[in-house]
């Protein structure tokens, strides 16, 4: 079979973007990980200890709730799963979005936008919320307007 699912999160459009671009480069279907709430831009300030994402980061058992569980899983063998890189790791709504689904026996590689960081210790933060077995890999940092043939070259790489 090996179908390919583009799956993300995207707080400010930016991831959104990337994995649309990178949908149509691996010629792959795609599904928008939407928070039940969403996040507005007094949210998404880092700065602010007390604005909701800083409450969501420092504390790891946070998991905003999803607006939707539709996502098709099981007909893929591949999902590649993107989000903004938020304190060095994938925001929490990852976490609920990998504890919302069996992913047994597919592949899932982690793609990600960032202002400057890598995926830290992303893969070790997202291994608990699938079981055992499931192989989470860390894939690419695409920032900026990566080109569709550079996409593509990365997605048949896989």
């Amino acid at each position: 079979m090996n179908k390919t699912l583009v799956t993300y999160f995207s707080a400010s459009g930016t991831t959104a973007k990337v994995a649309e671009a990178l949908a149509k480069a691996a010629n792959a279907d795609i599904y928008e990980i939407n928070p039940a709430v969403p996040y507005t831009r007094a949210d998404l300030d880092w700065t602010n200890k007390k604005s909701r994402s800083s409450v969501e980061m420092s504390d790891k058992s946070s998991r905003p709730e999803l607006a939707g569980k539709s996502a098709d899983i099981a007909n893929y063998d591949t999902v590649l799963l993107g989000f903004p890189i938020w304190w060095y790791v994938a925001p929490t709504i990852i976490n609920t979005f990998l504890e919302s689904y069996d992913f047994s026996g597919k592949k899932i590689v982690l793609f990600a936008t960032s202002g400057g960081s890598g995926f830290g210790k992303t893969v070790e933060g997202l291994k608990g919320s699938v079981s055992a077995g499931v192989q989470i890999i860390e894939g690419k940092i695409l920032n900026g307007k990566p080109s569709e043939s550079e996409l593509k070259k990365w997605a048949e790489s896989l």
